[in-house]
């Protein structure tokens, strides 16, 4: 009997720790089953704050969801390996660093025919040897993706090969965000949300000197701050809080189920960050409604248009980013305006639909015709 054919298989491996890549990785597993163009396995290399009911939920939603060690580089190699052998994927998209060497190298072990790194950060911290493996695996790489045409620009200034580097710009699930615009401006509550996990990335110490920077002016709006990461670096941003004298106005949300519905509540979003690829807080922001304020860096500047669809402020600079929001506080007018260009803007450009498609007619390129 005539084999019969398969959908292409592919096999995206990413952090567990439940980062923007972790978030692009799942969207586009959960975009492939959609589009029917191919079967998806996500793999997760799991951390110590890798919480099982969040991977549980994935696989209740119907996604197939797998995790690696990875408390050795060794057993993440040996263990996602066997899961290639067993899986037999046509194509391997490692997600971010380190997990991108990783991953390529148990695709290598296991003879995946196909292999894509996907660099999630303009900023990643390569040694001199790491860089050298990322280089030598470039080699091996049928293509290497940046979220965005900043990282694609780093990716080259390392010496990444330009024939196999493309950018192709994060996207977002844009229907959460429908009723956006049933929510109006008088309604919300004039308040600063950010959305963005507690690690060294993150510039969340910027944003409360900023508060309390207001607050001597005599504005002190509500700061929600959502997101979950490492416990060091929530600790340090809550003594910081408590010392600036914001604990009343401040409120620290953790992982939030419904960022939706907190986004469009609300009238600012903020992302206070010493660096980016594509930020999808600031995305999903935008699409929510909100007037945007972003740190002046590579990746951020290419979704703020300073003045138009938002606001930057100087990297790590308090005085910049208080009187960036201070402008969106008190010009109503110019904040609304803001605001509905950045929406227009992220329904036009960040749609998960156009990141999908462009993935996938890169990932599957030859591969959908039988065998």
């Amino acid at each position: 009997m005539p084999e019969i054919a398969r959908r292409p298989r592919v096999l995206h491996f990413v952090t567990g720790g439940f980062s923007g890549a972790t978030q692009v990785a799942v969207d586009l597993v959960r975009a492939h089953a959609l589009s029917g163009r191919c079967e998806a396995l996500l793999v997760l290399r799991r951390k110590r704050h890798t919480r099982g009911e969040r991977v549980q939920a994935l696989r209740d939603e119907g996604l197939a969801v797998e995790t690696v060690a990875g408390w050795a580089h060794a057993a993440t190699v040996w263990q996602l390996a066997a899961v290639c052998r067993r899986w037999r994927p046509d194509v391997l998209v490692a997600h971010g660093f380190s997990e991108h060497l990783w991953g390529r190298y148990a695709g290598l072990v296991a003879g995946v025919p196909r292999l894509v790194q996907v660099e999630h950060n303009s900023r990643e911290r390569y040694t001199a040897w790491r860089l050298r493996q990322a280089l030598w695996l470039a080699g091996r790489t049928e293509a290497i993706v940046g979220v965005s045409e900043g990282v694609r620009q780093s990716l080259l200034a390392r010496g990444f090969p330009p024939g196999k580097t493309v950018a192709i710009p994060n996207g977002i699930p844009l229907a959460p965000y429908d009723c956006a615009d049933g929510h109006d401006w008088a309604g919300r509550v004039p308040g600063i949300v950010m959305a963005a996990r507690f690690a060294r990335q993150k510039d969340h110490a910027t944003l409360l000197r900023a508060v309390a920077l207001l607050r001597q002016q005599g504005l002190t709006p509500p700061v929600k701050l959502a997101g979950g990461g490492k416990a060091g670096a929530r600790r340090a941003a809550r003594r910081l809080c408590t010392e600036l004298g914001l604990d009343g106005q401040v409120e620290f949300l953790g992982h939030c189920k419904d960022m939706p519905g907190l986004l469009m509540g609300h009238r600012i979003c903020v992302l206070s960050t010493h660096y980016e690829g594509m930020p999808l807080s600031l995305i999903e922001g935008m699409a929510a409604g909100c007037a945007v304020v972003g740190s002046r860096v590579v990746g951020v500047q290419e979704v703020i248009e300073d003045g138009r669809n938002g606001l930057l402020a100087g990297h790590a600079d308090p005085r910049s980013l208080a009187d960036a929001l201070e402008r969106l506080l008190t010009r109503d007018d110019e904040a609304r305006r803001m605001a509905r260009a950045a929406r227009d803007d992220a329904l036009r450009l960040y749609g998960l639909q156009t990141m999908t498609a462009r993935y996938e007619d890169l990932l599957l390129r030859g591969l959908e015709h039988p065998r």
